[in-house]
């Protein structure tokens, strides 16, 4: 179904087609669809209501601090997926306050990649590895990775935390759910799992944290570490005001969380692994010496599963 509707809907991104079939948006017959659902004579597709415009005829041109920002932040790149290192404080995409976000500045960087697709999305705020596909095939992959097998794809963020992050809290599984913009912890809300790891204590006052999602829920790592007793440094919705006076005083600025490692597995049964360096600004917060290191991306063979 999904190869009929981006043929028919020419002018609707494939990302938005995708989004509709997972929230159950699109029916057939009345009943809600699979992408991979085979259409027969005879069906009936609903749609929902969706706002029509004429064709774009210019392009609009993004800042060039930001084009010249994106140019150089491809970590990753081969036929089907475009991974960069998105900066801090830059949208994936466009809003009122925001004239070009990730996705537009990328499209006009490379006006010869027109499937160019979001393939998930960070909290503007968040730095780090930021998958795009250039397919619509990857783009579905990536999708139903994230839909059916989400434990498979390895997302490793790091995060500087409020005060010492006890050893032996690995686990987080609070459930959440959604309260008007804000998430917070309901034992109604949908099942959460990050896991944990210590990487670097700063006295007694910080803890740099590496932290593993194994679903992914709105604002789920912040939320998460702030009901632990530990919040992200500059985190302006669930921190604390007390711990970002310190860590300003130590110059540093916005919110310390940054996706620093991807491992993507690819249908050919390969993993792409993608890393982004740690924002340097950081490193004052640390305490610890620049490095100038630039992140990386490569492709390895998978090991091959028994099953029983």
């Amino acid at each position: 179904m999904d190869k009929f509707l981006r043929s028919q809907l020419r002018g609707v991104p494939a990302g938005l087609l995708f989004k509709l079939l997972r929230q159950g948006r699109l029916r057939v017959n009345g009943h809600r669809a699979e992408q991979n659902y085979r259409l027969a004579e005879g069906d009936v597709i609903d749609l929902p209501a969706m706002q029509a415009g004429a064709p774009a005829t210019t392009v609009t041109r993004p800042p060039t601090a930001l084009l010249d920002r994106m140019a150089k932040a491809v970590l990753y790149e081969d036929s089907n997926l475009l991974v960069v290192d998105k900066p801090a404080g830059v949208a994936v995409h466009r809003g009122s306050d925001m004239p070009a976000g990730v996705i537009e500045t990328l499209r006009f960087l490379c006006p010869d990649l027109p499937g160019l697709e979001l393939g998930h999305r960070l909290d503007r705020d968040t730095s780090g590895v930021l998958v795009l596909t250039k397919t619509p095939p990857m783009l579905r992959h990536l999708h139903e990775m994230l839909r059916d097998r989400e434990k498979e794809i390895e997302r490793h963020y790091l995060a500087i935390v409020a005060g010492q992050w006890p050893a032996n809290l690995r686990v987080l599984e609070a459930p959440l759910r959604r309260r008007d913009a804000d998430v917070v912890v309901d034992p109604r809300g949908q099942r959460a799992e990050t896991h944990v790891r210590v990487r670097r204590r700063v006295g007694d006052w910080a803890t740099l944290v590496d932290v593993r999602l194994f679903t992914g829920r709105k604002h789920q790592i912040r939320v998460h570490l702030q009901h632990a007793g530990h919040p992200i440094a500059g985190d302006d919705r669930y921190g604390d005001p007390r711990f970002d006076s310190v860590v300003a005083s130590r110059g540093g600025s916005g919110l310390h969380l940054h996706a620093a490692r991807m491992v993507i597995p690819l249908p050919d049964g390969r993993d792409v692994v993608v890393s982004a360096p740690m924002p340097e600004r950081w490193r004052r917060v640390l305490g610890t010496p620049a490095t100038g290191g630039a992140g990386r991306g490569s492709r390895r063979s998978r090991p091959v599963r028994s099953g029983r």
